[in-house]
This record gives structure tokens, C-alpha cells and sequence, in this order.
């Protein structure tokens, strides 16, 4: 797919692509992270929903590097990541890219069209979902609907589900909606990730948090895309539950 435009953001350093699928104005908007790899099948799943009369009118903007997966110009391992890892020297700028989301590219987007105020969505897969997780545990999230596809949980230790105890700790309420998924052919990691942060959600809930998980049978981490994405817009922006 073909940019639409370009953002550089102040709080990164980085010039980011943006990718959009048109909508009526007004309509809510659903950002897709790793844009130059995951758009074109967010797009292909929103589009199989709006068929069916599955969804309302969204617009989809994705949000990319320019770069695919570990090329030269990639900034996911910084940009995705919550916490520094000496693996990947330049990680942990997951603060400074939830920061450009809502300070820098969210008014830009809405500079260029009515959307939505009220209703925002995110939609990452394996590092993307984990910084839509981080997004999930701000104070205030700036997201209202978080979709989270094979969350790379285990990031430093599993520093994520430390982030969310704390944020439970602070203040147990959380007013969102969280689809998490994962294909049953993934690694045991994953699975076994995803269950620890389904417990922990389980154990100590979210007033106002509305959690749909689901496992797609005969699905990896590689080809789960479709269904996660097909699944997620449908559970969160469907009928209401």
C-alpha cells in the first residue's frame, strides 16, 4: 500500500508513513501498528465485517516505518517495548511513542478529517500488542478499545504484567474495552504468556474493563493475522455486549 502521508514526531526522532482507509467523517478511528506489514490484512478483515453488516464505518490509519520487520529504519523494538532490555539496546521508548500517539499523530489524523472524539482503537500483533497493552495501563489511556494479538508478554520478564499489578494498584478502575487472542499453534510461550495475563486480569479485575480472550485453532504466530483482526474489530466495535 501506498502512504497517504507522513508525521515526524518531536517526542521519537522518527518520520513515520501513514497508511488510511477511507471513512464517512465522524467515523471512530482504529490505529494499526507495523502498518507496512499488518494494515493490508486489517483492512482485509475490516472489509469482510462491513459486508457482512458486522461493524460500523471505521477508519483504519496505519502507522509504519517505511521498513519491514528488522530492517534498516524498523523502530519497533524502541517504539513497541515498555521497558529497556540490554538485548535490544535502543528499547524502552514505548513512553515517548504512546506520547507522539496522543500529543502529535492523533490531532494531525483528526486535523485531516472528522473522526470521532469519544470512541479510539489501536490494534497491535506480538511487539505491537504489547505496546497496546502499555497503552492499556497508562493512568488515563488516551485508547478506548485495545485489540492485542499474541502480546509478546515475555519482553523483559514479563515486565508488563508487573506494570499492569501497578497500575491495579493505583487505581483499580479502567473504563475500556481489551480483546486478546492467540493461535493454538503458537509457542508455548505465548499460550502460556497470554494465560498468565488472563489470570491476573481474572484474579484482579478492572472495574469498567470489558476482556474478550479467544484461541483460533490451527493458527501460529505467522497466519493468525486474519482471524485476530476479524475477530477483534467484532468484538469491539460490534454489538455492544
Amino acid at each position: 500500500m501506498t502512504p497517504a502521508f507522513s508525521i515526524s514526531s518531536p517526542q521519537t526522532g522518527t518520520v513515520y508513513p501513514v497508511y488510511v482507509h477511507a471513512a464517512p467523517d465522524g467515523a471512530p478511528a482504529v490505529l494499526c501498528l507495523d502498518g507496512d506489514d499488518q494494515f493490508a490484512p486489517l483492512v482485509a478483515a475490516y472489509e469482510a465485517l462491513r459486508g457482512a453488516g458486522t461493524v460500523p464505518p471505521l477508519r483504519l490509519v496505519g502507522l509504519g516505518y517505511g521498513a519491514s520487520y528488522a530492517k534498516p529504519g524498523n523502530r519497533r523494538g524502541r517504539d513497541y517495548t515498555p521497558t529497556a532490555h540490554p538485548d535490544e539496546p535502543t528499547s524502552g521508548g514505548g513512553a515517548a511513542f504512546i506520547a507522539f500517539l496522543r500529543e502529535t499523530f492523533w490531532p494531525e489524523l483528526a486535523r485531516r478529517g472528522a473522526i470521532d472524539g469519544t470512541v479510539r482503537g489501536v490494534a497491535g500483533h506480538s511487539l505491537g500488542a504489547l505496546l497496546v497493552l502499555q497503552a492499556l495501563w497508562q493512568d488515563e489511556p488516551f485508547f478506548t478499545h485495545h485489540l492485542a494479538s499474541a502480546p509478546s508478554i515475555w519482553w523483559d520478564s514479563r515486565s508488563i504484567l508487573r506494570l499492569g499489578r501497578e497500575r491495579h494498584d493505583r487505581n483499580p478502575a479502567l473504563p475500556a474495552r481489551l480483546f486478546l487472542s492467540v493461535g493454538e499453534r503458537d509457542s508455548e510461550s505465548m499460550l502460556g504468556d497470554l494465560a498468565l495475563l488472563e489470570a491476573q486480569l481474572a484474579a484482579a479485575p478492572f472495574a469498567g474493563l470489558a476482556v474478550t480472550s479467544r484461541r483460533f485453532p490451527r493458527r501460529n504466530h505467522f497466519n493468525v493475522l486474519p482471524d485476530a483482526f476479524g475477530a477483534g474489530l467484532a468484538a469491539l466495535f460490534g454489538a455492544a455486549p
